[in-house]
């Protein structure tokens, strides 16, 4: 069970909400986020703990949001109407304010690369959330530039295939696209779990590199 929490409901809802509302209007809309939010803290209630001080929790609890609203919607929302959802809440300006502060075309993979390594060591600190947190795989050999690491391992992954949500994962798998282009990066993967892939791979360079066209 994951602990409850407000804070990325109260962050994401009201961009959502004007989507909703043009959607559904401001009625529909409002019974359909109450729903959700019964369904969020339940879906919450039905997560394997993976620490709420975990670095990488945010993912897990923004994208539990997106299942809540789905399957609130109850079928009235579409695959191409939910990625549209998470492309207005990555396009809100505070997120697009990101590549001000890291550029991948200059300093900004290297912090990216010491975040990662930083969240993967907060797992070797708490051992007991090794068993269904993702696993870090780092090597600097595989590629000649950018940063590399996969997971074989993610939580969102084993909750979606566990509880009917796999066809609404991959929608989730493409923020971490979006994320990359804001700072400037470009992602390059091969595949995912939500796929059926063996791992999520992630190769970032940065997006006047050779390698990123």
């Amino acid at each position: 069970m994951m602990e409850y929490s407000n804070k990325y409901w109260k962050m994401i809802i009201p961009i959502v909400k004007k989507g909703l509302v043009r959607r559904f209007g401001k009625e529909e809309t409002a019974s359909l986020l109450q729903k959700a939010d019964a369904i969020y803290r339940d879906m919450l209630n039905r997560a394997d703990d993976i620490g709420k001080d975990n670095p990488m929790s945010s993912n897990m609890y923004e994208c539990l949001i997106f299942f809540a609203i789905w399957e609130a919607a109850d079928g009235k929302i579409s695959i191409d109407d939910l990625r549209e959802i998470t492309h207005e809440v990555m396009g809100f300006p505070l997120m697009k304010a990101v590549g001000i502060f890291m550029n991948a075309n200059k300093s900004g993979l290297a912090r990216l690369e010491k975040k990662m390594h930083q969240n993967a060591e907060w797992l070797e600190v708490h051992p007991q959330y090794k068993g269904v947190s993702w696993d870090f795989n780092f090597d600097k050999t595989k590629h000649s530039e950018g940063f590399y690491y996969h997971f074989t391992r993610c939580p969102l992954n084993d909750f979606a295939r566990r509880e009917g949500y796999l066809e609404v994962l991959p929608v989730m798998c493409e923020i971490d696209l979006i994320s990359a282009s804001l700072m400037h990066a470009k992602l390059i993967r091969r595949q995912t779990l939500a796929s059926g892939g063996e791992m999520c791979d992630y190769w970032f360079v940065g997006d006047k590199s050779p390698s990123a066209k």
